[in-house]
């Protein structure tokens, strides 16, 4: 089944109007798209993986850009830092540092102090983008995508895929907080996401296209594979399928507020909980 596909270039402009930005462009706006916030919450395990080089920078500074540059806001980076050279490396970026929750709360409990920051930073907060930073290649339009995503699909768990693989980062919606503390520190990263759809959490993949989702710091840029983006006009004008195309917009905005209802009653069945393109499928 294909998965969903949503366009990857809109970002919200100053006094809340869209406009088309370019691949891995900076920007200084705010990025609260329509009225929602979306954190990047970036954990590190050690200092050496937050620190290690990548194409010249600290890898935890690379990623904020990355973040920044998608319209992630606020972000937050969770990593030990004994000599301060982590918090040192984010100097000058729009970064919170936050130490990281002891190392018996596990790898949940990491994602919990990040949000938890984000929210003490930004207590509007709808959502948050939970990043691994072994993930170094993520692409800025690829957390643009999520938060786009995330606005239409404002209940879900959203996961972006390429080639068919599922990968990170995850934007876990603010109400999905409570089943993440639910979640035993003995899991580990993956093992948590799965635990918050075995309790109820929908889980939405979006195919965005992008190597970085699924090849980690392991990988070299040169190694990876090309880079897809999800198929779409250039334009970015979408419309639903075939079921409501006449509907128009009025219909677009209908069929996104009953799913995001229909997110507090999942349905009973394990693989209703994987929503594809079958379910919610956006079209040229």
């Amino acid at each position: 089944m294909e998965p969903l596909i949503v366009p990857r270039t809109v970002r919200n402009a100053p006094g809340g109007r869209w406009r088309r930005v370019a691949a891995g462009e900076a920007s200084g706006d705010t990025c609260q798209n329509g009225g929602m916030t979306v954190a990047a919450v970036i954990l590190a395990a050690s200092p050496e993986s937050a620190l290690a080089d990548v194409e010249g920078l600290p890898r935890v500074r690379r990623l904020a850009d990355v973040a920044w540059a998608g319209g992630a806001v606020p972000i937050i980076v969770v990593a030990p830092d004994p000599t301060g050279e982590v918090a040192a490396a984010l100097a000058g970026a729009p970064v919170t540092y936050v130490p990281p929750a002891p190392a018996a709360a596990g790898p949940v409990g990491q994602m919990l102090r990040g949000i938890q920051a984000a929210l003490d930073e930004v207590r509007d907060t709808n959502a948050a983008i939970v990043w691994p930073a072994r993930l170094q290649w993520v692409d800025a339009e690829t957390v643009t995508s999520l938060i786009e995503a995330h606005g239409v699909h404002p209940g879900f768990v959203l996961r972006p895929t390429y080639d068919g693989d599922t990968g990170w980062p995850v934007l876990i919606p603010r109400p999905e907080v409570e089943r993440l503390r639910s979640v035993g520190p003995d899991r580990m990263p993956d093992q948590v996401i799965e635990e918050i759809f075995a309790a109820g959490a929908v889980d939405l993949r979006l195919d965005l296209g992008d190597p970085g989702t699924t090849h980690d710091a392991s990988t070299a840029r040169a190694d990876l594979p090309p880079f897809l983006g999800p198929p779409g006009p250039a334009s970015g004008h979408y419309e639903w399928g075939a079921a409501i195309a006449d509907a128009g917009d009025q219909a677009m905005a209908g069929e996104a507020e009953d799913w995001a209802t229909d997110a507090a009653n999942p349905p009973v069945a394990d693989d209703d909980r994987v929503l594809t393109a079958d379910s919610a499928r956006l079209e040229p």
